[in-house]
């Protein structure tokens, strides 16, 4: 990438309380062909379905718009011209932050009605000079939206948030009205200045959590953060696989002794060319944290060894349904899942050497063949953790 740092991206949300859908709706994606990433976050008004259909019609029209370069004036105008009009109120009403980061780190936001995004740079607030925006159009006249653009630096963070944190607590004897954005950025600020490195995930997930404390722990609105982490990325290394011709075992080991990050094995064979190679023995567990799958196996130097195929279908298949509130188990699969979840450079080393055990007509229909698999996985890692992926056949 130009830049010379990673871009971590999350968002923690809680739901409206007695609602089963969040009226807040977040979208993110890397566009891979121009090194750009772009994040919106919307707030539909009221709650629940109807305010979870205003706010996706208005989050994926900004991904859309912003990622085809429109102008932010024509953006906002498409966006409040296409929006369904309230029977009761006459307004069409959703909010938005739109967040665009270009490969040198050009940062551009624009904002609608949702709290100021708050940026930190040197654990302290970074003021970015924002500009107002009016809008002419005739349907529009006088709606004013907010943007600025600065350049990212590494360390920099940038929180953007629902009206459910600021205006959480209110009514309340401590928060009469509300939490409100200066408390806010003292809370923010002073999570950052306490634990430097604080994860993006973990940074939104603890503002969240304060937001529905004020509350009560019963939400009177739905509550969203989206956070922003420019760091040094986190690599991992995922072998699978011997190689094709036995001749590149060495090539294989020299891969994973060489490799600055952590490394995860995943197979019978791939661990024993790796102990052979690089002379360190494995040593087999039998703890059964997963009962469909056999248990891990340790080996110095490498932070997991698993079995091959049924564990990397079966991190496939968590993959497919992984959110938020997903527990993670001790088991292999789900093991792999964590370490994937908190790393930002994977890379799979796929040997192609085919397995005859795979051909055998008993296995479960579904046991894929290992690339099968392995791109699936890669597929979900980059649209839906934004992560950056890699993968070498050998």
């Amino acid at each position: 990438m130009s830049h010379k740092f990673y871009i971590e991206v999350d968002c923690q949300q809680k739901n409206h309380d007695g609602e089963r859908i969040c009226g807040d709706v977040f979208l993110s994606e890397r566009i891979k062909s121009e090194e750009r990433t772009v994040i919106v976050l919307s707030d539909g008004m009221g709650h629940g379905v109807k305010a979870n259909m205003l706010a996706t019609l208005t989050s994926t029209m900004a991904l859309n718009f912003t990622k085809e370069h429109k102008n932010v004036n024509r953006i906002a105008d498409i966006i409040m011209n296409t929006l369904p009009v309230c029977s009761k109120r006459q307004i069409s009403y959703s909010t938005f932050t739109i967040i665009d980061i270009e490969p040198d780190g050009k940062t551009t936001i624009l904002e609608y009605d949702n709290p100021e995004t708050i940026i930190i740079r040197e654990n302290q607030i970074f003021n970015p000079a924002w500009q107002c925006i009016m809008l002419e159009s005739e349907k529009n006249a006088g709606k004013i939206l907010k943007s600025c653009t600065f350049y990212a630096q590494k360390e920099d963070r940038i929180l953007s948030f629902s009206d459910g944190i600021t205006q959480s607590g209110l009514g309340s004897e401590k928060y009469p009205f509300g939490w409100g954005h200066s408390n806010l950025e003292d809370f923010t600020n002073r999570l950052v200045n306490n634990n430097h490195q604080i994860s993006a995930n973990k940074l939104a997930g603890k503002i969240v959590n304060v937001a529905f404390q004020n509350d009560g722990y019963k939400a009177k609105d739905d509550i969203s953060c989206a956070s922003i982490y420019f760091r040094d990325p986190r690599k991992l290394l995922v072998c699978t696989g011997p190689p094709y011709e036995e001749e590149n075992d060495k090539e294989l080991a020299d891969a994973v002794r060489n490799f600055n990050g952590k490394k995860i094995l995943c197979g019978a064979t791939t661990g024993d060319i790796i102990s052979r190679e690089l002379g360190v023995e494995i040593e087999d567990s039998f703890e059964f944290h997963d009962p469909d799958l056999p248990p891990v196996s340790y080996m110095k130097g490498i932070d997991l060894v698993t079995e091959g195929i049924l564990t990397l279908s079966k991190v496939n298949e968590i993959l497919k349904v992984y959110n938020n509130n997903y527990i993670l188990t001790k088991g292999p699969a789900d093991q792999i899942v964590k370490l994937l979840k908190d790393s930002d450079e994977i890379q799979f080393i796929i040997g192609t050497r085919v397995n005859i055990a795979h051909q055998d007509p008993n296995l479960p229909v579904e046991l894929e063949i290992r690339r099968t698999v392995v791109r699936r996985i890669a597929e979900k890692l980059e649209k839906n953790f934004l992560k950056e992926v890699s993968m070498r056949f050998i």
